[in-house]
């Protein structure tokens, strides 16, 4: 019985020291430089209007009226749901994604006045691998232009200047593509006019 209490007593105080290091002074170190170096990101990217918070540049969200941008579609529960973050995780030839597909791209044709024929960025018909994607592709928000142009009366010019302004370069300057992020831009549109 004694052997046991000498070995349950430094169990008991590593099990202590442990937890206090990991569960308190790690995470507490990590707030902290998150807090100096990165401290827009570190709090969530909240984008504010006129004071009032409406969204985060890091999460996707819904915009269906005809004068936004929209969004990727989304896999996350109804859509954007963040606690449902998710692919669909339907593989290429699955013939439930080739229909949803289908589907998508006669609606963002019609919807954007395209013809038949007109290619469709992949990005405007599948949902990303989390579904909470707050970016489009340069191509897929070009297309989209004319439809907000004629939605806001304002010029193409003007419209496709937006979206220059808001493209993003690649994360970490090499990966992925440079995107366009759909709320920041249609707050820029609507303060425009």
């Amino acid at each position: 019985m004694r052997s046991f209490l000498r070995q349950l007593a430094p169990a008991c105080i590593a099990l202590i020291v442990l937890t206090v290091l990991t569960g308190v002074i790690y995470p507490l170190a990590v707030t902290a430089v998150a807090q100096v170096t990165f401290h827009d990101k570190a709090n969530g990217s909240i984008v504010t209007v006129n004071g009032k918070a409406v969204g985060s540049a890091l999460i996707g969200q819904q915009f269906a009226a005809e004068q936004y941008f929209h969004p990727r579609p989304s896999a996350a529960g109804v859509g954007y749901d963040g606690s449902r973050s998710s692919g669909s995780n339907l593989g290429p030839t699955n013939p439930a994604l080739l229909q949803v597909v289908a589907e998508r791209v006669a609606s963002y044709r019609a919807e954007n006045g395209l013809a038949d024929t007109q290619m469709v960025p992949v990005d405007a018909v599948t949902a990303s691998a989390s579904g909470l994607d707050p970016h489009i592709s340069i191509a897929n928000a070009r297309l989209q232009a004319q439809r907000v142009a004629t939605a806001r009366g304002l010029t193409l010019e003007i419209v496709l200047a937006a979206i220059g302004r808001h493209i993003d370069d690649r994360p970490l300057g090499i990966l992925g593509d440079p995107g366009v992020n759909v709320l920041e831009l249609n707050i820029s549109l609507a303060k425009a006019g």
